[in-house]
């Protein structure tokens, strides 16, 4: 169901699992002949929340890339603090998103040295330890830059970086985040890049109706930590909508991280490089 109902319901999801959890066990205590009529929408929950359900870790004999992304929050003065610790998780590639002026300039000073590649516009950048070799900003249907691709050089191979900061949604205006999403659905579908990563903050929970176009073209990266990766407030996380997605590499692992004061969890996610 498109639009502000599927929005919604896409964020209420896991926790309608919750909901349906103490109707069964009422159901049980109090009426069980209504059981069966209360595991009807037990099944239809669990099979829309069935491709949200995190998946185990893997290995792989290949070398590891480390990328993580968080919004930073524009404005919080916490974005220094944010790459510092970003950095010393380990990551390669840092993304980082809703940047104004000074929390890009704080990120970049706090990385210059240890990630000497870099490129910035709009509200979003990328800090990398291995070249990039080609950088572009990206509008995705709207009239300024809040997205950006770049190509990194990996330790064994190249691969296309898409950072996002999707446009906010707001009761009954949402039309600006679904013209990004399609135009970045579109956009990835037609990148010839053997190797594909997107990350950001998508303002969708991963089962958002407008994310479908995504979903058919990518896959959407599941946590491996055993959580749901809920990632938004970051105080008490109630919905996921900073994600990532893959083409052509294998995900090793998928989990999330506190960095900074934002608002929002960082997402970590190691792919063979």
């Amino acid at each position: 169901m498109p639009g502000a109902i599927g929005t919604a319901g896409a964020a209420l999801l896991p926790w309608l699992g919750v909901a349906l959890f103490g109707a069964v066990v009422l159901a049980i205590v109090f009426a069980r002949r209504m059981l069966f009529l209360v595991l009807i929408p037990v099944v239809v929950w669990a099979i829309a929340i069935a491709p949200s359900l995190p998946t185990p870790a893997t290995t792989s004999s290949a070398a590891p890339l480390t990328i993580v992304s968080q919004n930073v929050r524009a404005h919080s003065g916490g974005a220094g603090a944010s790459a510092e610790e970003l950095a010393a998780s380990g990551a390669d590639v840092i993304a980082l998103v809703e940047l104004d002026g000074d929390s890009l300039g704080a990120a970049s000073e706090a990385l210059a040295e240890r990630y000497p590649h870099s490129y910035a516009v709009g509200t979003v950048g990328v800090w990398s330890r291995y070249p990039i070799v080609a950088a572009e900003p990206l509008t995705l249907g709207l009239d300024w830059k809040r997205a950006l691709r770049v190509a990194v050089e990996g330790p064994e191979s190249e691969i296309a970086l898409y950072v996002l900061h999707a446009a906010s949604v707001r009761p009954g205006h949402q039309d600006g985040r679904d013209t990004m999403l399609a135009g970045l659905a579109r956009t990835v579908t037609a990148d010839p890049a053997d190797a594909l990563v997107v990350v950001g903050d998508f303002n969708a929970a991963s089962t958002d109706p407008a994310m479908n176009a995504l979903r058919t073209g990518l896959d959407w990266v599941r946590p491996t930590d055993g959580s749901l990766g809920l990632t938004w407030p970051a105080a008490f996380p109630l919905t996921r909508i900073d994600q990532v997605f893959a083409r052509g590499v294998t995900v090793l692992s998928s989990t999330t991280v506190h960095a900074g004061n934002s608002d929002h969890l960082a997402t970590k996610t190691v792919v063979d490089g």
